[in-house]
């Protein structure tokens, strides 16, 4: 990833828009290099820019942040993507963590943390609480297709090896590497290559996902 953290802004509100360009312009490390008003609009834009971090509004009138979340992080290379809404337990949002989004942020976050929530996801570092997975699987659930979900979550998480379940149940639960290793006492390292295994094994691209279906299948509540 190049110095500075290559930044695609995409929401139909152009005081939105202007407003993140704004706030993000004075910030050394990170650089709005593209915006975008639709989500149709952002594969184009992904291309033109090479983004590392795409902030992405869930709710638009066109294509939603959803489908463009998918389409995104079907590329390869893939930015990470933030996904922006104006409600926590917005079942779109977990649509779109299920998508490989990094987590995401409420419109009425802090700037602070905004930055923060950036660095952390360019830096390959998910931003999703285990409080607030909790929620947004609670509320999916009580949704239409949320015995369908655990089920086929369940599915998955029988072709694990027994370790390997036991890593998955445990970034579910959010813990880091060091409190798995702890935990299953093994070493750092050897948590990694289950981490890896488990996106490799789940066709997942990041722990967020690994979480979520942990959730669905009722094995980190």
């Amino acid at each position: 990833m190049s110095e500075q953290i290559r930044v695609l802004v995409v929401d139909d509100d152009a005081l939105v828009r202007a407003g993140l360009t704004m706030l993000l312009a004075g910030v050394d490390d990170i650089e709005i290099v593209g915006e975008a008003a639709d989500g149709s609009e952002v594969e184009h834009a992904v291309a033109e820019h090479r983004p590392d971090v795409v902030l992405m509004d869930i709710r638009m009138p066109g294509m939603d942040g959803l489908a463009a979340t998918e389409i995104v992080r079907a590329r390869d290379p893939s930015p990470e993507v933030i996904v922006l809404t104006t409600f926590d337990a917005d079942d779109h949002v977990l649509s779109a963590l299920r998508a490989g989004a990094s987590g995401f942020l409420l419109k009425d976050t802090s700037p602070a943390d905004i930055v923060r929530a950036i660095r952390a996801v360019a830096a390959g570092e998910p931003i999703l609480s285990p409080t607030i997975t909790r929620r947004l699987i609670e509320h999916a659930t009580e949704s239409e297709g949320g015995e369908r979900r655990r089920r086929h979550a369940c599915e998955q998480l029988d072709l694990l090896s027994e370790r390997e379940r036991e890593v998955a149940v445990a970034i579910g639960h959010g813990k880091s590497n060091a409190e798995i290793s702890r935990e299953l006492y093994m070493s750092i390292a050897t948590v990694k290559a289950h981490v890896s295994r488990l996106l490799e094994k789940l066709e997942f691209n990041n722990r967020v996902q690994i979480a979520v279906l942990a959730h669905d299948a009722g094995e980190a509540q």
